[in-house]
């Protein structure tokens, strides 16, 4: 724990004033906790779904460019490219959710998380300290 200035508080106000800040703030934090949790769970459900779709594109990109290649110039040629358009932009939208929810942005929740729950430690060993030094009352 942090070296705080209680010796500071004098009345039992003063100490009431800071411990229901701390508390609020506690509060916010669980809230906090509570949402960067499900976040890190859809963010871990997405980063595979995703994944596993961007590398089905890309094997649908890798046959298509086999079958355009072996294609005569003609009608079929034409709307086997127009589906290799197709496919490209899936796979730039994959590749952009990917980075906003998938394996990146789970590892940035977890990050997240991981502060507030130190936040979290930090602030119940305030509280704990600030009770431990209130003056009784009179």
């Amino acid at each position: 724990m942090a070296n705080y200035s209680f010796d500071q508080l004098i009345t039992i106000a003063d100490f009431d004033a800071v411990l229901s800040i701390a508390r609020k703030e506690q509060k916010d934090l669980d809230w906090r906790k509570l949402s960067l949790e499900r976040q890190k769970q859809q963010y871990a459900e997405n980063a595979v779904e995703i994944s596993t779709e961007l590398t089905a594109k890309q094997a649908e990109l890798a046959a298509l460019d086999g079958i355009i290649a072996s294609l005569p110039e003609g009608d079929l040629k034409k709307e086997h490219e127009k589906r290799r358009r197709r496919t490209e932009y899936s796979i730039s939208l994959l590749t952009d959710r990917k980075t906003n929810y998938g394996a990146v942005a789970l590892l940035e929740k977890e990050y997240d998380l991981e502060r507030v729950l130190r936040e979290l430690e930090e602030t119940a060993a305030f509280i704990t300290e600030l009770e431990n030094r209130r003056p009784p009352e009179p």
